[in-house]
């Protein structure tokens, strides 16, 4: 056997012989100190790894696998600025993220010399311009939901979407609502209820979760006397409830107690110092028809205002019963924002993230189809969420069904956001999504705000050019026939062709069933209940015989 230690350990027999050699040559020369200052840290790292026995890399590399460790905490940052293409999405290219810090910092984003997408490979899209365009001269879309309410309100085509205090810092807070007070848009407080830094003069809509922040008992029920209060202040102007979210759908969070300081504890109307759960379900309905009442409920207590429901689309049966539940008591929603599964601010379960919940273009679909089948389109409006941050993509949202679009993490770079996907740490290095005071102080809201607003008005101004170029005045007359999928490198359909749309009332004279999910599941669905329809039920059962 060889009497030398194994190149692995090279680096700290080094160090062993550095420090040695420099205690040695001290009593020569008070200088050596230097060496003792340079390999004892060295030296001590080595023997504390091999000592250790949590990590056996470092007990095999001593001091050597700390490179590797250094060098996979930078990984993420290393693909993301070196190795990705521009227009590889994951989860927001380089050029999304471009084109948002341009349009938010008011230069120019035009490109140079073409595009960089592949025009033949599957699954490109694109808009059909026309020869007889019309002039963009008004970029002020407006959408007016609850009309028949005492107190409709008129939203922009494009929004702020949920994001509350404590997942995003006073500072991002403040100055989304700044900016959108700035812009003439709405911002949604998300489900951790209205701080004072979502009272800077913005539109707000007053996201109810299960957990009612804001509106809750010391039992954490609904209070209807707390909803009245903060749902009648002049800056809510609609309320939505949450029922699930696009990065969690079915998932309730949990604040732990460390991170409920006296001012969320105060928002939120919480104790301080107690872990916040947040239940996965809501307390205050559990069936369709009670869902319904609830609505009908808050939008007394909020004084005619607008009330809509947030839901990521899961079994197709569950949504169906909602709409049942519509046609039966002749009372609906104001508006339903689809969230997709590819939604998401903040942390989450990995399986959640990826396998749970379904993609926006289906939700979307599946909602919009629901209603115009039901005949209840024209009363119930449609808002998208989901990876939204260019004109094309609202467009091509509004084209699939939506009235307006809704976007957080594109907001979120308006903001400064660069991606570093840290939300989970709390070590945000822009400020944006962290409660440490001190990153979070660094954010500077009067420059933010105004980004804020200069994203969202040269985004709307965009669509607006995309659809004079299509001959068209308004995103009202988007329809699937605008917009072209490459199914393949030889085929191309427009979304007319390649999506099945329901004609108005179909579900209701029985002409559903050449659509597979309504045909499956759209007559068992009840008004009464979330449970799977019968077939479902027994399909299950005999799966556990």
């Amino acid at each position: 056997m060889s009497p030398l230690p194994p190149l692995r350990y090279g680096a700290y027999a080094a160090s062993l012989l550095g420090l040695a050699g420099s205690l040695a040559g001290l009593a020569a020369s008070p200088l050596w100190g230097w060496g003792v200052l340079a390999f004892g840290p060295f030296a001590a790292l080595g023997t504390y790894d091999l000592c250790q026995r949590r990590r056996t890399v470092s007990r095999n590399y001593p001091i050597l696998a700390h490179l590797r460790y250094n060098l996979e905490s930078v990984g993420p940052e290393i693909r993301q600025y070196f190795i990705q293409p521009d227009t590889e999405a994951v989860p927001f290219s380089r050029e999304q993220r471009r084109l948002v810090y341009q349009r938010a910092k008011g230069v120019s984003d035009k490109q140079p010399f073409g595009s960089l997408h592949d025009m033949r490979a599957p699954g490109y899209e694109w808009m059909s311009p026309s020869l007889a365009p019309v002039p963009a001269d008004d970029a002020d879309f407006r959408v007016t939901v609850g009309a028949a309410r005492a107190r409709p309100y008129r939203a922009s085509v494009f929004n702020i979407s949920a994001m509350s205090f404590g997942a995003l810092s006073a500072n991002a807070i403040t100055a989304l609502n700044q900016g959108a007070r700035q812009g003439g848009f709405y911002h949604d407080t998300g489900e951790g209820a209205i701080s004072p830094y979502h009272c800077r003069g913005g539109d707000l809509v007053w996201e109810i979760g299960s957990a009612y922040f804001g509106c809750r008992d010391a039992a954490g029920r609904f209070d209807p006397g707390r909803f009245r209060d903060n749902a009648r202040l002049e800056a809510v102007k609609m309320v939505e409830i949450k029922l699930s979210q696009g990065a969690k759908p079915g998932h309730g969070g949990i604040l732990p107690a460390a991170k409920v300081t006296a001012e969320i504890a105060r928002t939120r109307g919480v104790p301080l110092g107690e872990d916040v759960v947040s239940p996965a379900a809501h307390s205050a309905f559990t069936t369709p028809r009670e869902l319904i009442a609830f609505i009908v409920r808050l939008r007394e207590l909020a004084d005619g205002k607008p009330v809509g429901i947030k839901l990521a689309i899961g079994h197709p049966w569950e949504w169906f019963a909602i709409v049942k539940a519509m046609r039966e008591t002749g009372e609906h929603p104001d508006f339903v924002v689809v969230d997709g599964g590819e939604g998401g601010t903040g942390a989450a379960p990995l399986e959640f993230i990826n396998r749970l919940g379904m993609p926006l273009t289906e939700a979307l679909l599946l909602v919009h189809n629901t209603l115009v089948g039901a005949g209840l389109r024209d009363r119930v409006r449609v808002a998208a969420a989901g990876k939204l941050v260019s004109a094309f993509d609202i467009a091509r949202a509004m084209a699939l069904g939506a009235d307006w679009c809704n976007a957080a993490r594109g907001f979120m770079f308006a903001l400064g956001c660069i991606q570093a996907q840290t939300c989970h740490t709390d070590r945000c290095p822009s400020g944006v999504a962290t409660q440490d005071r001190l990153r979070g102080s660094r954010l500077d809201v009067a420059d933010k705000s105004q980004r804020v607003a200069r994203f969202h008005a040269n985004t709307v101004a965009a669509l607006a050019e995309m659809l004079g170029a299509a001959g068209l005045a308004h995103p009202g007359e988007l329809g699937p026939e605008h917009v072209l999928h490459r199914v393949s490198r030889h085929e191309v359909k427009s979304f007319a062709a390649l999506y099945d749309f329901l004609a108005p009332g179909e579900l209701l004279d029985g002409g559903a069933a050449r659509h597979a999910v309504f045909r499956d599941f759209w007559e068992s669905a009840s008004a009464d209940s979330f449970a799977p329809p019968a077939p479902v039920a027994e399909l299950r059962c005999s799966k556990l015989v």
